[in-house]
Order: C-alpha cells, then sequence, then structure tokens
C-alpha cells in the first residue's frame, strides 16, 4: 500500500472540470462523468504536469533532507 498523497485529489486532476453558469458552480470529472469536489478522490487518479512537477520537486527535497 502506498503511503499518503498530499496532492490525490480531483481538483488536481486532468479531468476535473469547473462549469460556471449563471450564479451556479459545479465541479465535474470528465472521465466518470460525475459531480465531483475539489476535494474527493478516486482511483482513476491522473494528476496536471504541474502537480507531477511539483510532487517531484517535494520528493527531491525529502530525499536531500534525508541525506543531512
Amino acid at each position: 500500500m502506498e503511503g499518503h498523497n498530499p496532492f490525490h485529489c480531483c481538483a488536481t486532476c486532468i479531468h476535473f472540470r469547473v462549469e460556471k453558469t449563471t450564479g451556479n458552480v459545479t465541479y465535474r470529472c470528465s472521465r466518470l462523468a460525475y459531480e465531483t469536489r475539489p476535494d474527493y478522490q478516486f482511483q482513476c487518479w491522473t494528476p496536471k504536469e504541474t502537480v507531477k512537477r511539483l510532487m517531484e520537486v517535494r520528493r527531491n527535497e525529502r530525499t536531500e533532507n534525508e541525506k543531512t
């Protein structure tokens, strides 16, 4: 089992969509065709490229801190 990933949520997924209408905002997963929330988590998560880069930076920082 993998450890907790603080980046794993719908808002950081490539399939997350925000739909704005007059006086209303809904969040949808374009892959699952579900209405969702930014903080929900599904197993099909595919992180956005910016999130992948940030995860790599944090992983490198953690590795550097463990060396010292």
